[in-house]
């Protein structure tokens, strides 16, 4: 029987508040006395050690450590942290591993609905405790409910990747348009390219930034004086003339 894994483990465990310049990392957006902050530090120390037992195999070290370091998270933070809800994946992926599973669920829940409320549905978060949840549910046999929020994540992962590729046409685009300035012609012609071939894959030839893209290179060639590729990428062209700008890369941060 093949075995579901929780993905990503070793950098998700320690997401949260890093140990560096804690008042202003953490999702509470609250200014911490200095006291509070050295103990978020301690909490942090905590949980790294934790870490550090879980890929020992030493669980009942591992689960020592994480239950210290969420007490003085819910202390300081209370139970609707980010920071918070890294402490409870955490207990949630060692009581899994110990068989523990309504503990497992417990604690996994409370985590992803917590990332839930602030980081919404489409997070890589979010998506990764889907995804644990569901391997707790698959381990207790009830194998639907597993698929389910194993399709959650597969959707959620899906969109990350289709919005980063988006946001490297647009990069490619604006290179494009740099060299252009510049009379670097054919340099311009191979960024534009690069964006039009991400952006038919996503929004299909017919969206306006892939007619844009066929645009820009169409013009280019007729400045190059190519008439033969001209008319080639001028064929695809069913949108009007439109000005060249930079685009902007519109980047949600969590």
């Amino acid at each position: 029987m093949q075995q579901l894994y929780f993905l990503l483990f070793t950098s998700f465990i320690l997401l949260g508040c890093t140990n560096k310049n804690i008042s202003t990392e953490c999702s509470t957006g609250i200014m911490l006395s200095m006291e509070k902050e050295e103990q978020l530090q301690k909490a942090n120390i905590l949980n790294n050690r934790g870490t550090d037992a879980y890929i020992d195999a030493n669980y009942n070290l591992a689960l020592q450590y994480f239950h210290q370091s969420l007490l003085i998270k819910e202390q300081i933070l209370g139970t609707e942290s980010l920071n918070t809800a890294t402490g409870y994946n955490n207990l949630g992926l060692i009581y899994k591993k110990q068989g523990k599973l309504q503990k497992a669920l417990i604690y996994t829940q409370k985590a992803l609905k917590i990332r839930e409320k602030f980081l919404g549905t489409n997070s890589s978060q979010t998506a990764e405790s889907y995804n644990n949840l569901g391997t707790v549910y698959a381990s207790m046999g009830k194998t639907s409910t597993a698929i389910n929020l194993t399709q959650k994540t597969l959707n959620i992962k899906k969109n990350i990747i289709q919005k980063e590729q988006a946001d490297m046409a647009i990069s490619y685009s604006n290179l494009a348009v740099l060299h252009d300035k510049l009379g670097h012609i054919q340099e311009a012609i191979n960024y534009y390219k690069q964006a039009l071939n991400i952006n038919q894959k996503i929004f299909g030839e017919e969206h306006d930034i892939t007619q844009r893209n066929y645009q820009d290179i169409t013009q280019l060639y007729f400045a190059l004086k190519d008439y033969k590729q001209a008319k080639k990428y001028a064929q695809y062209m069913i949108k009007p003339d439109a000005k060249i700008e930079l685009e902007d890369i519109n980047i949600n941060s969590h």
